[in-house]
C-alpha cells in the first residue's frame, strides 16, 4: 500500500509486468484496485504490457478493470482480462492492441533512448494506421495513433514511438536488501529487465514484487537477472498472492 500510494500518481503511465498466469505481481495490483476504489486514487492511468495477464475472472490484470482507474491501454492481448475489455467495449477507456512482440521489443528500445521500434510487423494488418492502426474502440480513435506509417530506404514501414514509463510493476522471486532480484522460482524470466531499464531511463520508478527479501550477500550472484541499480521499492508479497502461476 506504501508503494502504491507513494509512487504511483494520477494519470501515470506504468508497465505491468506478467505473461499469463506467470511473473503477474498480484499483490501489488490487487492493492491498486483496493486503493483507488477506496481514495479514488491512483486514476486515469495509462497501462501497457506485452503478454496478457490473468486469469479470465478477477486477477491479474482485471484489477484495473473498474471504471476511471485506467484512460488508456495499450496491450498485446486482452482475452485474460475480461474486466478491462469490458470498459474497453463500453468506450470508458482508450484501448489498443499491438503486436506482442512489437510491444516486447518496445521496452527494449525506451531503455535504449531510442525513439521507438521501427518494422514490418503489421503492415496491412488491423495496426496499420491505414486500417484501424490498432484502435479497439471509439475512445482510442479519439485519443490519437500509437502507431505511424512511414518510408524507409524505399520500403513502408511501421513505427511505434516510444511511451516514457513512470512506474514499471514487476515480479521476481528473491531480492537482497540492495535490490539485486534473482527468478530462480518464476516460471518465465519475460520483459522484467527491459521494463525496468525503460522506466529507470524514462526517469520513473521500478517496483518489484517478491516472496521474500533476503540479506545483502546471501544471494548466489550468478542468479542475479534484475540489478538493484534499476530497482526502487520491494514489496514482500504472501505466499497466496505470489504462486508461480494462476
Amino acid at each position: 500500500e506504501e508503494a502504491v500510494r507513494t509512487y504511483l500518481h494520477d494519470g501515470a503511465t506504468v508497465a505491468f509486468g506478467g505473461f499469463v498466469g506467470a511473473m503477474v505481481p498480484e499483490e501489488v495490483n490487487k492493492t491498486i484496485q483496493e486503493l483507488y476504489l477506496s481514495t479514488g486514487s491512483p486514476r486515469g492511468l495509462t497501462a501497457i504490457y506485452a503478454a496478457g495477464q490473468g486469469d479470465s475472472d478477477s486477477r491479474g490484470l482485471n484489477h484495473l478493470g473498474v471504471e476511471g482507474l485506467c484512460r488508456r491501454v495499450i496491450g498485446g492481448h486482452w482475452g485474460l482480462s475480461p474486466k478491462l475489455g469490458r470498459l474497453c467495449a463500453e468506450n470508458k477507456l482508450a484501448g489498443y492492441n499491438l503486436p506482442q512482440g512489437v510491444i516486447a521489443q518496445l521496452f527494449r528500445d525506451i531503455a535504449a533512448g531510442k525513439p521507438g521500434v521501427i518494422t514490418h510487423v503489421g503492415l496491412g494488418t488491423f495496426v496499420d494506421p491505414r486500417l484501424e492502426g490498432g484502435k479497439l474502440n471509439d475512445a482510442a480513435r479519439a485519443a490519437g495513433d500509437v502507431v505511424k506509417l512511414i518510408e524507409l530506404e524505399g520500403e513502408e514501414k511501421l513505427f511505434y514511438p516510444a511511451i516514457p514509463i513512470q512506474v514499471a510493476i514487476l515480479r521476481a522471486s528473491y531480492a537482497d536488501t540492495r535490490g539485486n532480484c534473482t527468478f530462480q522460482r518464476e516460471g518465465v524470466y519475460a520483459e522484467a529487465l527491459a521494463q525496468a531499464q525503460a522506466a529507470r531511463n524514462s526517469g520513473g520508478t521500478v517496483i518489484v514484487q517478491v516472496e521474500r527479501i533476503v540479506e545483502y550477500g546471501s544471494l548466489d550472484t550468478r542468479l542475479v537477472r534484475l540489478p538493484g541499480i534499476y530497482v526502487d521499492v520491494l514489496v514482500e508479497a504472501p505466499p497466496e498472492e505470489h504462486m508461480q502461476t494462476f
